[in-house]
This record gives C-alpha cells, structure tokens and sequence, in this order.
C-alpha cells in the first residue's frame, strides 16, 4: 500500500502529456487523485485514470481559476442567504463552467 501513495506522489510531479510545467502545486494533484479514487476504485487503473484526468484539467484551466472553482462549488453546498455570493453573480457561475469543461474533457480523455 506505501508504494501506491509514492506511486500516486511520483506521477503527480510529471507535467501533463510532456507539456510545459503548470503551477498546479503537488499536494493539490494528489489530493484530486485521491479523492478521484476514493469515488472510483482503489485500483492501478484508476490512479493512471485519475492521474490523466488532473493532467487533462491542469492542462485547460489555470490553477487559480480551478481553485476558485472548487471553492465557490464548496460554499454552494453550504447553503443559506450569506452564500448567494457563490451562487448569483454571473461572473461566479463562469468560474464553474470552465472547471465543467475541463472536467468533461478529462472524462472523454480518461474514462
């Protein structure tokens, strides 16, 4: 099990598909394919589908925009009026098309 989790750390720090560098930090990409492979499968299969799949994301959406897409889906689960800030302004729902996008490519990609 200790050479998965090196494994998943390993392929993390490689650049998507021999692509310039991007400023996804490490500990963001594995925490994406562990949760990825939480919901999926614990298997050798789904780190390399995980993995492809936040390469395929970090690829398309830098990631300051995809944290601020994280986030406001977070605070949208949330609930209550002094989150509409996260749900109402058109500026906020572009910030989750884009993370959208890039996440149906990964699957088309990946899955």
């Amino acid at each position: 099990m200790r050479h998965t989790w090196l494994a998943v750390l390993g392929l993390l720090a490689l650049p998507a598909g021999g692509a310039a560098a991007n400023d996804y930090p490490t500990e963001a990409r594995a925490d994406y394919v562990i949760q990825c492979m939480a919901r999926n499968g614990q298997t050798q299969d789904m780190l390399r589908r995980c993995s492809c799949s936040i390469d395929t994301i970090a690829a398309k959406l830098p990631y300051e925009r995809y944290l601020q897409a994280e986030t406001t889906m977070r605070m949208r689960r949330v609930g209550g009026e002094k989150t509409a800030i996260f749900r109402d302004p058109p500026h906020v729902q572009a910030i989750i098309d884009d993370l959208t996008r890039a996440q149906a490519e990964s699957t088309a990609r990946c899955f």
